[in-house]
């Protein structure tokens, strides 16, 4: 009999191998980022631990083994869902990894923005002694989450830390903890003029594309600003360049934009307002242990034995 085969389409380190190696002893358990190396592992594969483009000819078209795949990110809007669907193999996300790094930075662009951080780093390039009208502080504003999930909910125990009263949206309008009031999305016109800060949280599906724009941006403060964690595609770039522009709202922390990297042309690089950072929030030391600990090996002790992972599974019509 043919042994089972799992699919680490990375390389990873010995003492993680072995955690994962003991909870599968009888499996054949592989792990290389050299996709033509385990072309055949591929092949044969029921469970692959990290998604790539380059895999997608092995699992979608020569494997008739695949069950689940255990994505390395919590966005899934790059892999074939479509296809993923049809094969009816079970996929499973990464959210959740990220919540104290991107809540970190979340806080970092909003005090940044507040307290004037960029403008100073500028102005120590430049030798500069000016107090640049710093007036601003967090304490007891309020901040809308758009997206409450582990992000979003990290981000409002952080918040509340700092007396913030905290708005939130969710699909579902259900309360979480930290969230002083829940709106769903067809409120956000509600929740935006009440916000000081606006931070998304969301991923990227068809609902969500392109849910920020000029309408959206004069609904805010003059005085707010945004926050984007989620992805680029969210806002509409040029209509939010236009909002900072005449000064709709007071500034933005974007760490994703449309086009990735964001092209050297952008007026968002040299705008005084803005802080820009290159997609990197949820980068951290810790990311491989908490994907594999976390998430991967409770989801592979569940599947051994009711034949399913059971953490962050993948709606296929939804999108996340």
């Amino acid at each position: 009999m043919m042994k089972r085969t799992l699919v680490i389409n990375m390389n990873i380190a010995e003492n993680l191998f072995n955690e994962i190696k003991q909870v599968v002893p009888d499996w054949n358990v592989i792990a290389n980022k050299d996709t033509e190396k385990i072309a055949d592992e591929l092949v044969q594969a029921e469970v692959v631990l990290h998604w790539k483009r380059a895999v997608a000819p092995f699992l979608l078209e020569k494997n008739d083994h695949l069950k689940w795949i255990q994505t390395w990110s919590a966005g899934v809007n790059s892999l074939p869902l479509d296809a993923l669907q049809a094969k009816k193999v079970t996929l499973t996300s990464a959210n959740g990894v990220h919540a104290y790094p991107i809540s970190e930075t979340i806080f970092a662009l909003m005090l940044g923005l507040t307290r004037k951080i960029h403008t100073y780093v500028r102005q120590q390039q430049e030798q500069t002694w000016h107090n640049a009208g710093l007036k601003l502080e967090i304490h007891e504003k309020t901040v809308g989450i758009i997206g409450v999930g582990a992000i979003g909910q990290e981000t409002a125990k952080i918040a509340k830390a700092f007396g913030m009263k905290v708005l939130g949206v969710r699909h579902s309008g259900k309360p979480a903890e930290h969230v002083d009031e829940m709106y769903t999305p067809d409120q956000l016109a509600d929740l935006l003029p009440l916000c000081d800060y606006v931070v998304i949280t969301l991923p990227l599906t068809e609902e969500t594309t392109g849910m920020f724009g000029a309408k959206e941006f004069h609904l805010m403060k003059n005085s707010a600003f945004l926050i984007n964690i989620g992805r680029g595609p969210i806002v509409k770039e040029d209509e939010l360049i236009q909002a900072l522009e005449n000064q709709e709202i007071a500034g933005a922390g974007l760490d994703v934009f449309e086009t990735e990297p964001l092209p050297e042309d952008s007026p968002l690089w040299t705008m005084e307002n803005v802080i820009v950072t290159p997609h990197t929030a949820g980068a951290t030391e810790h990311y491989t242990e908490r994907v594999i600990r976390d998430i991967f090996i409770p989801n592979l002790r569940h599947y051994l034995e009711f034949s399913a992972p059971n953490v962050n599974i993948v709606d296929y019509d939804k999108g996340y």
